[in-house]
């Protein structure tokens, strides 16, 4: 499955949740995790030969779990990528490392810049065994 979505402020945004799927078994219901295979930046600004700061913006991404009473918030400890520089134009991807998000897991990014970055997310679903 692939999410995207346009940052359209400077606060955190939500862009992927992990929900819990699968067949009830007794009283409760299999979670179904998800494996994040792909992660891509883009800054939808318009690049200047001359001036790579113009349009460019920083992100920072965060992972918060979903199980947590009370709900985890974006904080240091659960940052994995901070003020990362991507200037207009650019495309960033993380595909080397998959992550394996349980229900209700999320990634938020934060931009320092509204209307620039769009961020795509490819999920696959993971069997449990």
């Amino acid at each position: 499955m692939i999410y995207s979505k346009l940052l359209t402020s400077t606060g955190p945004e939500t862009v992927y949740t992990s929900t819990n799927t699968g067949d009830p078994i007794g009283v409760g219901v299999v979670a179904q995790p998800n494996a994040i295979t792909t992660i891509i930046i883009c800054n939808v600004g318009t690049p200047d030969i001359n001036d790579e700061s113009l349009d460019a913006a920083t992100i920072t991404i965060n992972l918060l779990r979903g199980n947590l009473a009370p709900p985890d918030t974006v904080q240091a400890r659960n940052t994995i990528i901070k003020d990362l520089f991507v200037p207009a134009g650019e495309t960033v991807f993380f595909n080397e490392e998959k992550i394996i998000l349980s229900g209700g897991d999320s990634i938020v990014v934060t931009a320092s810049a509204a209307n620039r970055i769009a961020v795509t997310v490819s999920s696959l679903d993971v069997g449990i065994v």
